[in-house]
């Protein structure tokens, strides 16, 4: 039997930069940025007035600087706004890696999104994420990640929207995320209960590098594969705080090593340096050494 996270994609998402559309000086800049994933975004980046500009200005980019190494997610706008048609026609012809659709508050809300690419015949490599950015988001995330484990439902991943939920809730922007803390967690429960990506919220202050990298800390201690970018300045502390630790390395790949030895091969259970060793923690050993693996690969690429 499969475990959840087998029927999606292993992707590198430490540091997700967010684009607007519509600015082909920013656009440009990307061809040079070490980010794992960029989301070009159509919507709260992008004044009403310039949707159409944003469609037209990201084709002719991705048509000209088209980056093979990173991984190309389009933000569309809401399916409540009236937009999301016309957004989803022309990222259709763009291919992009992923489509990230925001406000998501339900289960219907993916469903409509892949019937749509069905309908279109997009290929099944072209996956969805979904921001978790009201409070009936986060209400409803497990039943949201459940579309993640039915047989075509593109869904990879979540990223919560914290700007929004603070609007909607009222709750104070203060350092540490105190009174956030509980809803990032449940996010993030129901996304790891499918086999779900998770990419931590943004932080709004791209000047404060220090306030950046403990936040960073945090959303990894609490689990999170990365962070959402506002700024190329925050690529690189993100992509070290997300990336692996060389003591946790060589720790799983003792413990690799122990299981692949003869006299370990029909055992559930190993001791190794004085502790007790279970499959589990071979699995947890396999995916640091694979994300140690795609991080070493990205390093060398051109």
């Amino acid at each position: 039997m499969t475990s959840p996270s087998d029927r999606h994609p292993a992707r590198l998402r430490r540091s997700v930069l967010c684009v607007p559309a519509d600015n082909a000086r920013a656009l440009a800049k990307v061809a040079a940025l070490a980010c794992d994933a960029v989301i070009y975004d159509l919507e709260d980046a992008v004044l009403p007035d310039n949707k159409i500009l944003a469609r037209d200005t990201l084709a002719a980019h991705l048509r000209q600087d088209r980056r093979s190494d990173i991984e190309i997610v389009i933000r569309i706008n809401s399916l409540a706004s009236g937009l999301s048609e016309q957004d989803l026609a022309a990222v259709l012809a763009l291919a992009p890696d992923a489509i990230l659709l925001p406000k998501v508050e339900s289960p219907q809300d993916i469903q409509t999104v892949v019937d749509v690419l069905s309908e279109n015949d997009a290929p099944d490599t072209l996956r969805l994420w979904a921001m978790i950015e009201t409070p009936r988001g986060v209400l409803n995330a497990a039943a949201i990640a459940e579309t993640g484990r039915t047989r075509g439902g593109r869904l990879d991943c979540f990223v919560p929207g914290l700007n929004d939920l603070r609007k909607e809730t009222g709750v104070a922007a203060l350092p540490g995320r105190t009174y956030l803390v509980p809803w990032l967690m449940q996010v993030l429960l129901a996304a790891r209960s499918c086999g779900l990506d998770v990419i931590d919220a943004v932080f709004n202050d791209f000047r404060d590098g220090a306030g950046f990298e403990a936040e960073c800390r945090q959303g990894r201690d609490m689990g999170f594969d990365g962070k959402m970018l506002i700024h190329p300045a925050q690529i690189d502390p993100a992509n070290d705080c997300f990336g692996v630790d060389e003591a946790a390395l060589a720790e799983a790949r003792s413990i690799i090593d122990a299981f692949a030895l003869s006299e370990n091969a029909d055992k559930a259970v190993i001791h190794l340096n004085g502790l007790m060793v279970e499959r589990l923690h071979l699995d947890q050993a396999l995916r640091l050494a694979a994300r140690a693996d795609a991080i070493h690969t990205k390093g060398k690429a051109p």
